[in-house]
C-alpha cells in the first residue's frame, strides 16, 4: 500500500516536471540552432523525422567534429595577414637628394645654386614622406583586404566541414 502511494507520488510530481524539461530542451534546441545560424550563416533543415533535440545533438556534434577535422574555431577569428613591406626606407632622405638636385639645377639657372637647392631639398624631403605615408595605407589596405579574403575563405572550409557531417546524418544545409 505505501508502495502504491509513493509511485503515484513520484508519478505526478515526474508529470509536474516533465513540461518544464521538455520546455527546456525546446529552448536549447532553438538556442543550438540560432548559435549555428548566426555563427556559421547557414541552416539545418532535417531530411527525415529528426525532431528538434536530435537535431540540436547532431548540431553540436558535427560543430565539434568540424572544429577537429579543420583546426578552425568559427569563433575566433584569424591572425591578421601581415603583407610584406616591399617600400624602400628613407622616403624623405631620397626626396630631399632628389629635390636638392632638381633645385640645385634650377638655383643654377638663377644663379643661386644653394637656395635652389635649400628649396628643393625640403620640397623634395616633404614629397618623400608623403609617398611613404601612402605606400603605408596601401599596404595597409592591402592587408586588410587580405585578412578579410583568408577569414572567408576560413569559415567556407568549416562550413563544407560542417555541411558534410550534417548531410552524412541526414540533414540539408543552405
Amino acid at each position: 500500500m505505501i508502495f502504491q502511494h509513493l509511485l503515484v507520488f513520484a508519478l505526478a510530481i515526474g508529470l509536474t516536471l516533465a513540461p518544464a524539461l521538455v520546455t527546456r530542451a525546446d529552448e536549447v534546441s532553438k538556442t543550438v540552432s540560432n548559435m549555428i545560424q548566426t555563427e556559421l550563416g547557414v541552416f539545418v533543415f532535417p531530411k527525415g523525422d529528426q525532431d528538434a533535440s536530435t537535431q540540436a545533438n547532431d548540431s553540436l556534434s558535427c560543430y565539434d567534429s568540424a572544429k577537429e577535422r579543420t583546426g578552425i574555431d568559427p569563433k575566433v577569428p584569424a591572425p591578421p595577414v601581415q603583407v610584406a613591406d616591399t617600400g624602400r626606407g628613407g622616403g624623405a632622405v631620397r626626396g630631399a637628394a632628389g629635390g636638392a638636385a632638381r633645385g640645385a639645377a634650377l638655383g643654377a639657372i638663377l644663379d643661386d645654386t644653394s637656395k635652389g637647392a635649400a628649396v628643393g631639398a625640403a620640397a623634395g624631403a616633404m614629397r618623400g614622406r608623403q609617398g611613404k605615408r601612402k605606400a603605408a595605407a596601401q599596404a595597409e589596405a592591402q592587408a586588410g583586404a587580405a585578412t578579410a579574403a583568408a577569414e572567408k575563405e576560413r569559415i567556407s572550409t568549416f562550413n563544407r566541414a560542417f555541411g558534410a557531417c550534417m548531410d552524412a546524418r541526414n540533414y540539408s544545409v543552405q
